[in-house]
């Protein structure tokens, strides 16, 4: 840290020129395809964070086991996020975050339709929460870190920035209302209410990207 201070003065005012030509808030939501890669994060973020906090839920309402068994079943989902960002940061060097996304979600909707599979068994929901943090390893990263390529670097910052909050939203809001849903008709229903996220996201995040070539190919 110490022998790295001299770098701080040398990129002083290239940053400086940077926050002088901050977009802000009302500025970033104008730019083509930034509504749409907020509701693809909205949503991956609301797969993520329902299948965190139910999946032992899941393994106790719908398979039957004890809730201490299924806490220690439910960490698979923790593990495969874990492994998965570990490999991924080494396969995106090579084929960056426009391929890694689709890849991710691949893997994430197989361990989706491990859920679905009408089996009482729950070796394969064991193998469907591993797999679907193995597909949602690369997904978060790689839409933040393609951000400052798709809309410029001057304005990645104002737009990251949103992107946090609808983070935020897609966190606090689906999660607990997973929970009166499942609450309602059964717990169930998980896999369903997943696809329906992972869906979106992919849908608005290819067209975040289909929007933002086009754009970048016209100012060149």
């Amino acid at each position: 840290m110490l022998l790295s201070l001299p770098l701080w003065k040398v990129n002083k005012n290239t940053d400086e020129a940077r926050r002088q030509k901050s977009i802000g808030l009302i500025g970033a939501l104008k730019i083509k395809g930034v509504p749409f890669l907020l509701i693809g994060f909205f949503a991956y973020c609301a797969a993520e964070a329902t299948t965190m906090y139910w999946a032992s839920t899941y393994f106790v309402e719908v398979k039957k086991i004890s809730a201490e068994e299924a806490a220690n079943l439910a960490s698979l989902f923790y593990i495969g996020l874990t492994v998965g960002r570990f490999i991924s940061g080494f396969i995106t060097e090579k084929l960056g975050d426009r391929k890694m996304i689709p890849i991710g979600t691949c893997i994430l909707t197989c361990g989706i339709v491990f859920l679905l599979l009408p089996v009482s068994s729950y070796v394969f929901a064991i193998a469907a929460f591993l797999v679907i943090g193995l597909g949602c390893a690369p997904i978060y990263p790689c839409i933040i870190h393609s951000t400052p390529n798709q809309f410029g670097a001057e304005n990645s910052g104002a737009i990251i920035g949103i992107q946090m909050a609808s983070a935020y939203i897609g966190t606090t809001v689906i999660p607990p209302l997973f929970g009166l849903i499942g609450s309602a008709i059964g717990f169930t229903i998980m896999p369903v209410y997943l696809l329906i996220f992972v869906i979106l996201m992919i849908t608005m995040t290819e067209l975040t990207f289909h929007i933002t070539k086009k754009s970048n190919i016209r100012n060149n």
